[in-house]
């Protein structure tokens, strides 16, 4: 292994000791939000910023349902939970799924290549993404593509196995995207943006009722992204369009339908990357807009969801919701891989590995629900009940000019852009395979006692696949019960202790070097910790512990050339750490998010593993609005991860910070300025394989707005 910065050993020692570092330095960050909070807590209540139209300008949160789909706070949930609030998004930026998530507490962005993410937290795979509470688990377990958030209200993640509500139990955390929806007045919002390499943006987001009472209304959202990169070649072009239209069939009924679009017609894509060293063993550093691709690379996507829902009030704390979800995602990729080592002298040993692919995939999702309360023994109790079905479909087709492989690529040609473009042979179908999940699911919160209620419940699933991908059989048959228990219990009017138990289940689809589907995971978790809200709710923060134990855990052991594919070993690991959220207003007009996370992940023998996962990260932003010049609205986003390495390399610890600054013209006109990386820090943006990019530099960007 090679060594790119000098060993930081402040982190090093024992588990033990590590544990009750991460566990101390929690408690004082806690201990700092208590006694913020108690002292906004003594100020007098100020006139808020209201902005006209649809852009919000808080980051407190309200209740969530993503992991129980009860109307629960955050303090009453027993799980991590962060949430991105869409003023957040605004403030920031962050108009791609990956850098909302690098803002959540405790997630890992793993973006080797410009167009394929893999995500993690709390040592594992995330592999459950939702949108409004329903989804399947990715394909291939990774993001191909970007998901634009014009579409979103929120992010919502909860940390740690959610197998009550998502079709499969994974104990590193479920993602969910809260689509926008049509509300009863008249609003809206626009803007246009032009930054760094000619990035230009535009978004609209236009909510019209139909009706004067609003019975009948409708959202159209849309936004366009376009320019070139800080990277050679690449260039990103992103069109989003989203329609929501929802009608009162009654007073006490309501039924959604909506539709998206989102086409990315990238240039200069990368597959793989940059090999991190020489033949020799030392290290290679490349100018940070350095890439393998070609500029004839290219991964178009298509990707469009159709929803419905209907969700109707009985009345007496009854209600239920029945949902669809219709995912189909076309991909045409022309794609160039480098592999091998150079020679230190000559540059030679790197060679061609170009292919050319269409995937089909398709994905119907429908759940239903019924919550409820019941009054036994004199107390009111919470409880839900409800199924899932999901069946998806996915078919690869690859296409290969036979005498491009292998290709010597002398000197510094496999970064200079000039591979020919390939004579591709005739498509042939790779991979078809079909999965299907049904699952049902249901939870009761017993109050136990005003200040304890207990939390029992389940997810009965099975998982269903058939099909071949690389001539591998991809066919399971398996049924698992998931069970989940929570506790939670008011220690004052507003501190919670809690603690919770979760199992996990989740088939696979990665293959091993004999050509066979590692099993699915298994596993269990256990989380404990406290949570806290003041200033009326505007303000909450949490400490958690977990632990989980997980088996069949995929770890790559490199590409193969023959294949055209990535090869994994299963292996049994377990994790173990502290969390910190906050998230909310602890001083009049300041706005405060993230939070703090260690982790540490050990296989069956008490090594170290899975070691391209920091096990210190912080995540913070902070925004304020003097109460004397309310137009005004700026602040600073900063996220550090402490070292990690892999089999080639280390990377010492590093923070990026960025910076935004907003002022209200008028009453509908805005200027904004966002300085993303102001530090200029260079850092390779993941080490979770042999090859990765830098992290994108310094970029500037300003933006106007319009709302109404």
């Amino acid at each position: 292994m090679v060594m790119l910065w000098q060993r930081d050993d402040a982190f090093d020692g024992r588990e033990g000791q590590r544990l009750c570092r991460g566990v101390s330095v929690a408690a004082l960050i806690l201990a700092g939000i208590s006694a913020t909070a108690a002292r906004a807590e003594e100020t007098d209540d100020k006139d808020e910023i209201i902005v006209t139209g649809l852009l919000q300008s808080d980051y407190e949160i309200g209740t969530q349902g993503i992991t129980t789909r009860l109307p629960l706070s955050l303090r009453e949930t027993p799980q991590a939970v962060t949430v991105i609030t869409r003023a957040q998004i605004e403030d920031f930026n962050l108009d791609t799924v990956d850098n909302v998530l690098r803002r959540a507490t405790g997630v890992n962005v793993e973006s080797s290549e410009t167009d394929r993410t893999y995500y993690n937290a709390r040592g594992f795979d995330i592999v459950n993404f939702q949108f409004d509470g329903i989804g399947q688990p990715l394909a291939y377990s990774l993001q191909t593509g970007q998901i634009d958030t014009a579409l979103f209200d929120r992010v919502e993640v909860v940390r740690g196995a959610a197998g009550l509500l998502s079709q499969t139990g994974n104990p590193s955390a479920a993602v969910n995207f809260v689509r926008k929806r049509p509300g009863r007045e008249l609003g809206g919002y626009a803007s246009l943006s032009y930054g760094s390499y000619d990035q230009v943006r535009g978004d609209v987001d236009i909510n019209t009722p139909l009706t004067e009472s609003g019975s009948v209304r409708t959202r159209f959202v849309g936004a366009y992204e376009s320019g070139d990169s800080y990277l050679d070649y690449y260039h990103v072009s992103r069109l989003t369009l989203y329609g929501a239209a929802a009608v009162d069939l009654g007073p006490d009924t309501v039924a959604t339908v909506g539709y998206s679009w989102q086409e990315s017609d990238p240039r200069g894509v990368t597959w793989g990357a940059l090999p991190f060293v020489y033949s020799d063993g030392s290290p290679v550093t490349y100018a940070r807009s350095t890439s393998s691709a070609q500029p004839w690379t290219r991964w178009d996507t298509v990707d469009r969801n159709l929803f419905g829902d209907i969700a109707h009030d009985f009345g007496n704390g009854w209600n239920a919701k029945v949902s669809v979800l219709r995912r189909a995602r076309d991909q045409d990729a022309k794609l160039f891989y480098v592999y091998g080592a150079q020679d230190p002298e000559t540059g030679d040993g790197l060679y061609s590995y170009p292919g050319a692919y269409l995937d089909k995939q398709r994905e119907t999702t429908l759940d239903a629900h019924v919550t409820g309360k019941l009054q036994v023994a004199g107390r009111e109790h919470d409880i839900m009940f409800g199924v899932n079905y999901g069946e998806a479909r996915i078919i690869e087709q690859e296409a290969v000019d036979a005498s491009a492989i292998g290709v010597a690529l002398t000197g510094n040609s496999a970064f200079a852009g000039s591979f020919p473009y390939p004579d591709w042979a005739d498509y042939t179908v790779r991979a078809d395979f079909t999965t299907k999940i049904t699952s049902a699911y249901g939870l009761a919160r017993l109050s136990l006692a005003d200040p304890l209620k207990l939390m029992l419940g389940g997810n009965v699933t099975h998982a269903k696949r058939d099909g071949t991908s690389y001539s591998t059989p991809y066919s399971f048959d398996r049924t698992k019960f998931l069970p989940f228990a929570g506790l939670t219990f008011d220690l004052t009017g507003n501190i919670t202790a809690y603690a919770s138990y979760a199992t996990i289940f989740s088939p696979q689809v990665y293959l091993t070097a004999d050509g066979s589907i590692i099993d699915p995971l298994e596993g269990e978790t256990y989380e404990a910790g406290i949570k806290g809200e003041w200033n009326d709710g505007k303000l909450t923060a949490a400490i958690a512990v977990f632990k989980t134990e997980q088996d069949n855990v995929a770890e790559s052991i490199g590409f193969d050339s023959t294949l055209g594919a990535t090869l994994y070993q299963a292996v049994d690991a377990k994790s173990q750490g502290v969390e910190v959220d906050v998230a909310g207003q602890p001083l009049p007009g300041l706005q405060l998010s993230g939070g703090y996370a260690y982790v540490d992940v050990e296989d069956t023998d008490g090594n170290d593993t899975r070691t391209f996962i920091p096990r210190h990260t912080l995540r913070l932003s902070a925004v304020y609005s003097p109460p004397k010049l309310e137009a005004l609205r700026f602040g600073a986003s900063a996220r550090f991860q402490s070292r990690i390495h892999n089999d080639y390399i280390e990377q010492k610890g590093y923070a990026v910070v960025d910076l935004m600054a907003r002022y209200q013209l008028t009453k509908n006109i805005s200027i904004a300025a966002n300085v993303d990386n102001v530090t200029n820090v260079k850092y390779w943006s993941s080490l979770q394989w042999d090859q990765a990019l830098y992290g994108a530099p310094r970029t500037v960007r300003g933006t106007l707005g319009f709302s109404f």
